[in-house]
């Protein structure tokens, strides 16, 4: 017997299915592309009214958009517990940050999971082709706001009439480094009508920070104001520690010292190769024991 969806659950295929919408065009252009589901469901889902929705339609829904069961055991690293404290303390005081962080260090993971854990939170992944209007329209439907028909001032200023009507919410761009200049001046107005109702957090590699540092340097439009409002400064993450991936291995079923030690130095302190290694380790004691 199949578990049943839980509301956790269910808010995590919400949130992975408005960003299907968005990657192919919308929930009309998605519904056709998915087997089984109609816009309406779409719609109703994304809307959050969830009451006639069977668990076979959301795991229906979750399987197509790509979005399987975990099976990995995470670990609250010190990245992680240190990327949660600083989007704790920006949500809490409506600050604009900028954080930079080495790939495969566990940023996106530890800002989903800030995602679940908070209310207010509006968590974009950060796509090279968007224009404004793909932004704008990615922000809106977040906040569970069709933009469809909505002319790009129109969507701008109800993203600053919710934000305004909000205790404390924070938006988070994650892979910032790859939004294109335009998208990115646009933060300069948005700062402007929103500094004190509500919080901006990029994060991103370190070319975000060389980014800022070039177009600042060589006067590129809107750079130097954008620099200012996110106080001058990219917040650098510390990285995974030995402890980290130690503890990630013997979490997922890795208990050997010396395998644990092998993986350490063979991963350079990337997350995505520990759990390639760890899985290999795994395949391999599986087929041994056999």
């Amino acid at each position: 017997m199949e578990k049943k969806i839980t509301e956790i659950r269910k808010r995590d295929i919400r949130n992975a299915l408005v960003d299907f919408c968005d990657r192919f065009g919308g929930q009309s252009k998605a519904s056709k592309i998915m087997e089984g589901v109609s816009s309406a469901t779409i719609s109703q889902i994304i809307n959050e009214n969830w009451e006639l929705i069977s668990d076979d339609m959301w795991r229906k829904i979750a399987s197509q958009i790509g979005l399987q069961d975990e099976k990995w055991e995470t670990v609250e690293t010190k990245n992680y517990k240190d990327l949660h404290a600083i989007l704790s303390d920006a949500q809490e005081n409506q600050l604009w940050m900028a954080i930079t962080g080495n790939a495969g260090t566990g940023k996106t993971y530890a800002c989903k999971q800030y995602t679940r854990e908070h209310d207010e939170v509006y968590y974009l992944s950060c796509d090279p082709d968007w224009a404004k209007r793909d932004f704008f329209g990615a922000l809106l439907r977040k906040m569970s706001i069709l933009p469809e028909g909505l002319s790009l001032i129109q969507m701008k200023q109800k993203v600053v009439l919710q934000m305004r009507m909000k205790a404390a919410p924070i938006i988070i761009l994650d892979e910032a480094d790859k939004m294109s200049d335009v998208v990115l001046n646009s933060f300069i107005t948005l700062y402007n009508d929103l500094q004190y109702n509500c919080a901006v957090v990029m994060i991103a590699t370190e070319h975000l920070n060389k980014r800022f540092d070039k177009g600042v340097r060589y006067n590129k439009r809107g750079y130097n104001e954008l620099w200012s409002r996110v106080g001058r400064k990219c917040v650098a993450l510390h990285g995974v520690t030995q402890n980290d991936i130690a503890e990630i291995c013997r979490q997922n079923g890795v208990q050997d010292t010396d395998t644990i030690n092998d993986i350490i130095i063979d991963c350079e302190g990337d997350l995505r190769r520990v759990e390639r290694k760890v899985h290999a380790v795994l395949k391999k004691l599986a087929r041994k024991n056999a």
